[in-house]
């Protein structure tokens, strides 16, 4: 495939976020693709704050967005752009459109409006401006009044979107919109057209909720003779029941499922490619292979449903692949570690990311390891600690204090002979020495658990275990 576009120019992708609220899954897929896209041919992936709803827009909420990009490695060419640094370019084309005669100031007061859509709806009818200034070109003093489109009104208008296919709608489906309002300032649907123009883009990707303004927006390009961008819509995510993507079905910020939820970015960023995109049948896919591989043929039409325990499936396969240092790191801040303690989490690693698939598992898992004596039991290790159990925990505290070496091979070979000696299975003086070591009836393997511990601390858990609690 080509790395430039149809008409020659070398190909820019953006991503256009609105900095109402926190970089949600769905945008953060849509900011993958462009930069994917842009990447695959060696072109520029740019990103633009779209803050012209001064209203809404916060500076928390683009914080979010610049650090979830940067947290799954989406980085953007040169610096992020703020659409609200663009006004007067805005104003400027809507000016020049009025000049042109393919735009008029429109008068109409919200009654006159108003009237307008209650009589559409009247008659059951989609709405539609009909304006009586739309034809007239000279200004009616110093009355307030906002630039319209003169939308073309026969004929039809086609694009050829590389997702959707054909998609044609009548031009008198357009309605004449707004390009600036009776304050000055742009409409989203100008300012969208006009930044697009001047920051070179060539492919516009994005949701296919989009797809409707798409052809109002050509409508401003060709009246401006503007370059026409190469479109993309891609259909939404949806949740597990079919239904729009929600809060509860898992349309959290990023930030959430790398805080609260514990993902690593990378898988993540996996996910995120197979929801509407495919390779075969390839569900590991690194990041030079994502670059590798990715085109836009390949992005299915129909919506993906997002599934959290794939997604948890897949984080687990990252972290048993993950380097060691990094995620006890990682893990450290969870538990409000020192770093003098980030050795022994460290050293246990291995075995515990085994045994996780996010890293608040893991976190929960390695917990044991710090935890304050006396333990506090959870109810099914409590349950095992039978007097009988408990006897048993004396016997093997006897053997473990006169072991010359503390390490996996002998500390194997101590408890094999007091199973043995006891006459019970390993399982039986397995189990309650578990509970006893980490309060609970999961864990790496006791023999790991007891190195790790050392023997001090150790041999004061079982200590503490082997009379019952008054």
């Amino acid at each position: 495939m080509s790395s430039r576009s149809p008409d020659s120019r070398p190909i820019v992708t953006r991503f256009a976020p609105s900095p109402t609220g926190f970089l949600h899954i769905g945008g953060a897929r849509t900011a993958l693709f462009n930069w994917l896209f842009a990447r695959h041919h060696g072109g520029k992936f740019l990103l633009r704050i779209e803050d012209t709803d001064k209203v809404r827009s916060t500076r928390e909420a683009i914080d979010a967005i610049l650090d979830g990009m940067r947290w799954l490695g989406l980085d953007w060419d040169g610096h992020e752009y703020y659409q609200s640094q663009f006004w007067a370019r805005h104003a400027e084309i809507a000016h020049k459109m009025l000049e042109r005669g393919h735009a008029y100031r429109c008068y109409m007061t919200q009654e006159e409006l108003a009237a307008q859509r209650e009589l559409a709806a009247k008659e059951r009818r989609p709405f539609r401006i009909e304006s009586p200034w739309r034809d007239v070109s000279e200004p009616d003093g110093d009355k307030p009044f906002v630039i319209r489109l003169k939308a073309p009104r026969e004929g039809e208008t086609v694009i050829d979107d590389r997702v959707q296919g054909r998609v044609t709608v009548q031009n008198a489906e357009i309605d004449d919109l707004i390009l600036l309002r009776s304050d000055g300032t742009p409409t989203y649907m100008l300012a969208v057209v006009v930044d697009d123009h001047d920051m070179g883009v060539t492919h516009v990707i994005r949701g296919d909720d989009h797809l409707n303004n798409a052809f109002r927006q050509l409508a401003i390009i060709r009246a401006m003779g503007f370059p026409e961008p190469v479109y993309a819509h891609v259909p939404l995510i949806h949740g597990p029941d079919g239904a729009k993507l929600s809060k509860r079905h898992g349309a959290l910020g990023v930030d959430s499922y790398r805080d609260e939820l514990g993902y690593l970015p990378e898988a993540v960023d996996n996910y995120l490619l197979r929801l509407g995109w495919g390779h075969r049948d390839d569900e590991i896919i690194s990041r030079s292979q994502a670059i590798e591989w990715f085109d836009l043929d390949h992005v299915g039409k129909s919506p993906s449903r997002f599934d959290f325990k794939k997604l948890e499936n897949l984080n687990g396969h990252y972290i048993r692949e993950a380097d060691d240092e990094r995620l006890a790191e990682l893990v450290a801040g969870r538990l409000g570690l020192a770093a003098a303690q980030k050795a022994l989490l460290v050293s246990a690693m291995p075995e515990l990311k085994t045994r996780a698939n996010t890293l608040v598992q893991l976190a929960d898992n390695a917990s044991f390891l710090f935890a304050r004596r006396p333990l506090q039991l959870d109810a099914s290790a409590a349950a095992l600690l039978t007097a009988d159990a408990r006897s048993v925990l004396g016997a093997a505290h006897k053997k473990l204090v006169a072991l010359a070496n503390w390490d996996a091979p002998s500390l194997e070979a101590a408890i094999r002979e007091v199973a043995e000696a006891s006459g019970a299975k390993l399982g039986k003086l397995a189990q309650p020495l578990r509970a006893a070591l980490t309060g609970r009836t999961t864990s790496p393997g006791i023999f790991d658990v007891l190195a790790l511990l050392g023997r001090d601390e150790s041999l004061a858990r079982i200590a503490d275990q082997m009379e019952p609690k008054e």
